[in-house]
């Protein structure tokens, strides 16, 4: 197999933006995870659980995970900015 060009590589990494592309994919994973493990926190303060759900709630599996997500974000956000 051919080596390719290493200006012709990094020519094609700046036309589709896949630099850019990473940081969001990874952004939008962190948001994913706060919005989702906040958003079952909040359901079970309140006493609701999901329709035919079986087994109880973990929460510090809840609140471990929100905090993955908020880090993962960060570094997404930083990775935008820079």
């Amino acid at each position: 197999m051919a080596a390719m060009n290493p200006t012709i590589a990094q020519s094609v990494v700046d036309i589709l933006g896949l630099n850019d592309l990473l940081a969001q994919l990874i952004l939008a994973v962190g948001a994913a995870m706060v919005l989702g493990n906040g958003f079952a926190i909040y359901q079970d303060r309140r006493g609701k659980a999901p329709e035919g759900a079986e087994g109880e709630f973990r929460r510090g599996r809840a609140w471990w995970l929100l905090g993955v997500g908020v880090l993962i974000a960060i570094w997404g956000v930083a990775s935008l900015a820079s």
